[in-house]
């Protein structure tokens, strides 16, 4: 089946047989068919289709049903699913990697720190701006890579990516707890401030750079994807400093303690640049 591009004057038996023999070999199968003899192979595919002319028996036996006369239809539909396939795995890689760095880190902070870095109102604001960030993920691109071949769902891939990428956004997470307990001596509503703001910096700026398998600056993303990721940024870097901040619990920080972090957040993205080579393998 792998070595055959074409078969002529096959049987409706033959026909399923080959569906299934692709099928055995790993492979996700769509068969396109119009007649009453095509309807066990268009059964037999992991997508079966026919088109709005077909015979009764065909049209049943389909998944979906062409309307436009027009194969072009089935590429562009593929390319879509894969595209969409892609971005949906930008998000779970996302949020998986990042609440589990976080769970990490809450969970050691709470070993030494005699106070929370976050409160859970801090907590569930820092998940409502991350997720308001993302909401361009959808339309972002994909790279031709990623189009020019199907996609499964691999969820040992998924665990080594959080496996690694989680860790690291926990170190750089307790490097900023050093530094501002140990070198900035900052009090408990700045800590709060300057780990929410390194926090969201980490979470937001990094799907610039886990949104591809290629070098970051390689890869342009989709304006939609950088201007609600910027602008959820923005919101989060903004809020400390805004008069009505110590209602949240922040205090303003300092610009040597803001000049830190965002050497931090940069040490990170270069980190992480390096580390999703292997992360994505």
């Amino acid at each position: 089946m792998e070595t055959v591009d074409l078969f002529a004057r096959v049987t409706p038996d033959q026909k399923t047989r080959i569906v299934r023999a692709l099928k055995a070999r790993g492979h996700t199968v769509g068969f396109l068919g119009d007649g009453i003899n095509d309807a066990p192979a268009i059964r037999a595919a992991d997508v079966g289709l026919s088109v709005d002319g077909a015979t009764d028996v065909a049209r049943e036996a389909a998944d979906m049903i062409l309307l436009a006369p027009d194969l072009n239809v089935l590429a562009d539909g593929v390319a879509e699913g894969r595209r969409t396939y892609v971005n949906i795995i930008k998000y779970i890689r996302m949020g998986t990697s990042s609440n589990f760095g976080n769970m990490l880190t809450m969970a050691l902070a709470s070993l030494v720190l005699p106070f929370l870095p976050l409160t859970a109102v801090q907590v569930l604001l820092n998940n409502l701006l991350y997720d308001l960030s993302q909401i361009g993920i959808p339309f972002d691109h994909a790279d031709e890579a990623d189009l020019a071949r199907p996609h499964g769902w691999d969820m040992p891939a998924l665990v080594r990516f959080t496996a690694i990428m989680g860790p690291l956004s926990s170190l750089f997470d307790i490097a900023t707890f050093g530094l501002l307990l140990w070198l900035f001596q900052v009090d408990v509503a700045t800590f709060r401030a300057a780990w929410f703001i390194e926090s969201m910096a980490t979470q937001v700026l990094v799907v610039f750079v886990i949104r591809t398998a290629r070098p970051a600056w390689l890869s342009r993303p989709h304006m939609a994807l950088t201007t609600t990721a910027l602008a959820g940024l923005g919101v989060a870097v903004v809020l400390p400093f805004l008069p009505w901040a110590g209602l949240l619990g922040f205090a303003a920080p300092s610009a040597p303690v803001i000049g830190a972090i965002a050497l931090l957040v940069a040490a990170y993205l270069a980190s992480a640049e390096l580390l999703k080579r292997y992360a994505l393998r």
